[in-house]
């Protein structure tokens, strides 16, 4: 099944029907008047956010889509026929933003919830509508308004409580297996997660959240290398970060190496998203000495700075993931108790999560424009001199969108 989170597309509302010009005509009845209708008005689209869909892969080929035009009027004073609205469904979490203006124009993240990005046209109006005592004979009538048109880009973020972050096998798609009933792929080399998972973990029997797992970072991610920071934007959502460290690295980089690495991507990707709380994780507490951890973990305490919270666990060996689960719990509900107690405390989340918002959109949108200067041929815009510069020479058509296979 094809992953797709970002796609363009195009949407046409329906024009009105024009009105019609028309007099009463029967036997026995001379000037009978005006009796033309009004034409219908033309068809809406709108999103609605489904929560069985988990892909924008519908939208990959099928790019325009076009609602019913509202039929013209008739004569006896017949209205025409409304055009039918066309609804366009896309997972929860979409954002629909305005591909010629980037202006934002909804954010789909309950299911059920509906969006109108296009509105049809009004109808035209048919000649009785001009009928008065100096006017008995009008012949004037009015063409329906044409439907509104838009390019749209839609943008899915999934929706979990909890986020992963990490190195290419630091145990993150290990871990997700571990503690729910998720089963991404798992193998003893780099990238095996190429598509971001989810999970839903259950603490108690009424009790659960979702962990989001996403491609691991690399060092010079947030300049392409690997698969790039393109999946850090579904993290923007989540409550709480978990960053996942491999105590005993196979290959030469260090514990505390890795972890830095992970901070430097994460800051340069969205500053306000490294302030998202974040908790260390160090995994694979098992490959090494039980008299050595204190000695490792401390050693990347002290690279980073870190003063949050910090876990040993074995993922695969199931050691200390119960009581982890149980914390992020404990957590979530406080986090949700404060929320709905403490304004202040509401107000600063909701800034915070709106400046994540700008970043992430930020950094994706110089992502789609060094994409652009590459199909013309352009590395970057340092390669072009004042005096070359011709609005003609950037391709500002969307550029090839990146599709990820799930094996």
């Amino acid at each position: 099944m094809k992953f797709v989170d970002e796609v363009s597309i195009r949407v046409k509302a329906g024009d009105g029907g024009n009105g019609c010009m028309s007099f009463r005509r029967e036997k026995f009845i001379e000037n009978g008047g005006p009796n033309g209708g009004d034409g219908g008005d033309g068809g809406s689209i709108y999103m609605m956010a489904d929560e069985n869909l988990n892909t924008l892969v519908d939208y990959r080929y099928t790019r325009h889509f076009d609602a019913e035009r509202g039929s013209n009027g008739g004569s006896t004073d017949c209205t025409g026929k409304k055009g039918e609205d066309l609804v366009l469904r896309v997972p929860v979490g979409t954002t629909v933003i305005d591909s010629a203006t980037q202006e934002v124009i909804g954010d789909l993240t309950k299911a059920g919830q509906r969006l109108l990005v296009v509105q049809g046209g009004w109808h035209g109006l048919g000649n009785t509508r001009f009928k008065s005592s100096t006017n008995r004979a009008p012949r004037q009538t009015t063409p329906g308004k044409p439907g509104e048109q838009r390019d749209l880009k839609l943008e899915m973020k999934v929706l979990a409580d909890v986020g992963l972050l990490g190195l290419p096998n630091a145990g993150k798609s290990t871990f997700i297996r571990s503690v729910s009933a998720a089963k991404p792929k798992v193998a003893d080399y780099p990238f095996t997660t190429l598509v971001p998972n989810l999970g839903v973990v259950s603490v108690d029997r009424w009790k659960s959240f979702v962990v989001a797992d996403i491609p691991g970072l690399i060092e010079g991610a947030s300049d392409g290398a690997g698969l790039g920071i393109r999946f850090l934007k579904h993290l923007s959502r989540t409550r709480l970060l978990l960053h996942l460290v491999d105590m005993a690295p196979l290959d030469d980089t260090s514990a505390p190496d890795a972890a830095e690495v992970i901070v430097s991507e994460l800051t340069k990707f969205s500053p306000s998203l490294a302030e998202r709380d974040r908790w260390l994780v160090l995994n694979k507490c098992d490959q090494i000495l039980e008299e050595e951890h204190d000695a490792r973990v401390k050693e990347i305490v002290d690279r980073l700075e870190w003063a949050g919270p910090v876990y040993v666990i074995s993922a695969i060996a199931k050691q200390g993931t119960e009581r982890l689960c149980h914390d992020i719990m404990r957590y979530l509900e406080d986090r949700a108790d404060r929320l709905a107690n403490d304004p202040a405390y509401k107000e600063e989340l909701a800034e915070l999560d709106q400046r994540i918002e700008d970043e992430a959109r930020a950094q994706l949108q110089a992502l789609d424009d060094q994409r652009a200067l590459r199909r013309s041929g352009v590395k970057s815009v340092h390669d072009i001199g004042d005096d070359d510069w011709d609005e003609e020479d950037v391709d500002d058509e969307d550029g090839p969108e990146i599709i990820y296979v799930r094996d």
